[in-house]
């Protein structure tokens, strides 16, 4: 199947995905503030550049977007009909890499969590607040 715009198009759309500050990102933010958590953005100097960093708590939040991380959902699971091969290498890619970040991180005694963008919904907000509570609360790293 071809692509419904031509390459220039797709080019300039694919270049606006942003990969920081993004609306499901921005939902788990304001959740950890109103909790009264208090965190850095995006470190550097941590494997995979966590989203949100609890640095005296030694814990990471990951913001994952269900496309490009592949969750299993149904926002995960859809692939670009057009340039199938190209599409499953880099998802295969953008996994690997993750576990690999997530696998450094706790080797480096940091507790890791990751939310997922179908988890910032309106309706299971409340949920996600419960589960960055009890995160955040937990004395294990």
């Amino acid at each position: 199947m071809r692509d419904c715009f031509d390459k220039a198009t797709r080019s300039r759309i694919m270049a606006a995905v942003r990969g920081k500050h993004t609306a499901p990102e921005m939902v788990v933010r304001r959740l950890a503030h109103g909790l009264g958590f208090r965190f850095r953005l995006h470190r550097a100097m941590l494997p995979g550049r966590p989203d949100l960093v609890f640095a005296s708590r030694r814990k990471v939040i990951f913001v994952h977007g269900c496309f490009w991380h592949r969750r299993e959902c149904p926002r995960g699971r859809s692939t670009p009909a057009a340039n199938r091969r190209f599409w499953r290498e880099k998802f295969t890619r953008n996994v690997a890499r993750d576990q690999r970040n997530m696998g450094r991180l706790r080797r480096l005694g940091w507790g890791v969590m990751v939310v997922w963008e179908c988890q910032t919904a309106p309706a299971v907000r409340d949920r996600l607040a419960g589960r960055l509570k009890r995160f955040l609360a937990s004395a294990e790293a």
